[in-house]
């Protein structure tokens, strides 16, 4: 029986979740440790997205966390200073864009966060106050539609400047720096040993 090995990620901006690419200058997660063959991120998160990334050679694995209606949580950084009625809206569902086919989201859980985060700056300089008044909202989704979280966040008026996902189920992100990797035995998704 093969071994199989996880891996909890903090994939840092400006890295494709790949480990392959034809495009030149293209930096890739697989670079960022020595991760076996066959390794295979679960989920995305695009070029401009960081966070918690999980990573695992168990396609079973992979199958079983994708394939259930299991929580992502994302913080974004929006333009302006977002108010009650944007994030109702975006509670109830907004309409985007899917391969030029228009889909409305899920209803979903989002709550303006108090302060910011503090995250560790990133590579790439976010404009500063100079510009205008930002704001930091938690979405929690169930779904996972190419850039949905840019997309909903654009329909309702505040398009989003950083996003950094958080929490997958129970797992977190907690204390992992950017480009951190830590090995696991398992993954626990909501207290379910993911096998």
């Amino acid at each position: 029986m093969t071994e199989h090995r996880h891996f909890i990620h903090h994939k840092p901006f400006g890295y494709l979740c790949q480990f392959v690419c034809e495009l030149p200058r293209k930096k890739l997660v697989g670079t960022l440790y020595d991760f076996p063959e066959g390794t295979m991120a679960i989920g995305r998160l695009d070029e401009q997205s960081e966070g918690l990334l999980l990573l695992t050679t168990d396609g079973r694995v992979s199958e079983y966390i994708r394939g259930r209606k299991i929580e992502k949580e994302y913080y974004a950084q929006v333009d302006g200073l977002i108010g009650d009625e944007a994030i109702e809206q975006l509670q109830q569902g907004v309409e985007i864009g899917i391969r030029d086919v228009k889909y409305r989201t899920m209803p979903c859980k989002v709550g303006l966060l108090g302060k910011d985060p503090g995250f560790a700056p990133r590579s790439r300089k976010i404009r500063d106050d100079r510009h205008g008044p930002t704001s930091w909202i938690s979405i929690i989704i169930t779904e996972g539609k190419n850039r949905q979280v840019r997309k909903m966040t654009a329909a309702a008026g505040f398009p989003t400047l950083r996003l950094v996902r958080v929490r997958i189920g129970s797992v977190q992100l907690g204390d992992l720096l950017p480009g951190e990797v830590k090995e696991v035995e398992k993954f626990e998704i909501d207290g379910v040993e993911a096998v």
